[in-house]
């Protein structure tokens, strides 16, 4: 389960993300993105205008962090974020978590492609980072989980 590979797979920052459902197959209404994020990585915290996000965790555990509650979630269980609101998530313990993420409207995993190409890092492009975001109705607002 906990293989993520092929040609279609995008890299940023040792996550892996691939589009399992493109946008293109739902005439925008949602999109999914199956995602192998390592050990203790996890985003800024930040806020989507546009989309919300499920969490469908297939393997590992998550602390998720939305509008200063905290709570974990495990293989089997889901997580909701809806837009608007302020959050983050952090893999726990020492194995890599594997989830999807069901983006309704579809469209945000084109963020996870620019990331990809450009091979932005945190914090040194942050600038590049919040513009391909700010394109995508996605702000930063502020550091990861434990950072």
């Amino acid at each position: 389960m906990q293989e993520l590979s092929g040609p279609d797979v995008m890299e940023w920052l040792g996550v892996r993300y691939r589009v399992i459902l493109p946008v293109s197959e739902t005439a925008g209404a949602v999109s999914i993105v199956d995602s192998l994020s390592p050990a203790g990585s996890g985003p800024p915290r930040h806020v989507h205008e546009r989309e919300d996000e499920t969490f469908i965790l297939m393997s590992g555990a998550c602390e998720f962090w939305l509008e200063g509650q905290s709570f974990t979630k495990k293989a089997g269980e889901t997580a909701f974020m809806s837009r608007g609101r302020e959050h983050t998530f952090r893999v726990l313990g020492d194995e890599p978590c594997r989830h999807f993420v069901i983006l309704s409207p579809g469209g945000f995993e084109a963020f996870f492609a620019d990331m990809a190409k450009g091979r932005f890092r945190i914090p040194q492009d942050m600038d590049q980072i919040a513009a391909s975001a700010a394109r995508r109705g996605l702000r930063f607002t502020g550091p990861p989980l434990g950072g």
